[in-house]
């Protein structure tokens, strides 16, 4: 599929996304201050917002960005973004959102002798279609996960609650992993925290367990996996886990806005059900929920 002609807004201002870039001495850039979320749509209408929205403004809050946008515009310029997109490509594709926050240009770093003057804020909000190519192989093979001998960041350093850019550590756990595994982090302990770009839990003994919520970013995706798990009775249990407990799992399962949910197949060398009963429980229901069956979705448009 060729890539359509795509817009985004900057700082509330619709121009093309070729165009749309940060200047060299922007925070978000210069320290790598840059908070940022990703919503997906189902049936073109962007899925959880208000929930990606206050995940976006919990993370700037955290991580000192200004975010001086109120939550009703920000809906407002998503709305925007995807409508301009929607009319240079068929009906049927489903989008990702991504919203992008810093500090904004520093004067100083360009040698300005006015250190007074306050930098303003970049706000950025683009929209592309989901590439289902990418996520094809976890949900129809599961994924391949390999505990990493880098560390996740202590959250007395950087609270795993900011989504953000700053993300060198899971870069090179991913490179250091080889082709096609991803890097499940532990923790300073040696408990084990998510991936790159998922939430993780388990299943064991009829019980979800993931890791406890102060240790990890606050997954959407695995929120809704939560209270799918509620209503179909399933006991839900945030505790501390470390890799021998995950390798007698009864199945294991990544969370993530594109895919929604994919069963994992192998935790370093141990094999799992891949996959498992509940995994089919529970992304039916989601599907069901949505309106759509997500795996047939991602797996039928594989080439989108």
């Amino acid at each position: 599929m060729n890539s359509p002609p795509l817009v985004a807004s900057y700082n509330g201002q619709i121009r093309p996304l070729e165009e749309i870039t940060l200047v060299l001495n922007d925070a978000g850039f210069v320290f790598g201050a840059t908070v940022t979320d990703l919503c997906r749509t189902f049936h073109g209408r962007p899925f959880r917002l208000p929930d990606h929205l206050a995940r976006f403004r919990q993370s700037a809050r955290l991580a000192r960005v200004p975010l001086l946008v109120p939550d009703g515009e920000l809906h407002h310029i998503v709305e925007q973004v995807l409508q301009h997109n929607k009319n240079n490509v068929p009906s049927q594709v489903e989008w990702l959102i991504v919203l992008l926050a810093t500090p904004g240009p520093l004067a100083h770093v360009f040698g300005q002798k006015d250190l007074s003057a306050q930098p303003q804020p970049t706000l950025i909000v683009y929209a592309y279609p989901l590439p289902c190519w990418r996520y094809a192989p976890l949900v129809r093979q599961g994924a391949i996960l390999k505990t990493a001998s880098v560390r996740q960041i202590p959250a007395a350093s950087i609270p795993p609650q900011i989504k953000q850019r700053s993300r060198l550590h899971w870069w090179i756990a991913d490179r250091s992993a080889p082709p096609g595994i991803l890097a499940l982090l532990l923790d300073q302990e040696g408990f084990v925290t998510e991936t790159s770009t998922a939430n993780f839990a388990v299943v064991r003994h009829g019980c979800v367990l993931t890791p406890r919520r102060e240790k990890v970013l606050p997954g959407v995706s695995l929120a809704v996996v939560e209270e799918l798990c509620q209503r179909l009775g399933v006991p839900w249990i945030e505790t501390d886990l470390r890799p021998e407990d995950c390798y007698g799992a009864t199945e294991a399962w990544l969370c993530s806005t594109p895919y929604c949910l994919a069963p994992v197949a192998q935790i370093d060398d141990r094999a799992l059900r891949c996959p498992g009963p509940l995994y089919e429980r529970i992304i039916d229901r989601w599907s069901a929920d949505v309106g759509l069956d997500i795996r047939a979705q991602v797996l039928s448009n594989s080439d989108i």
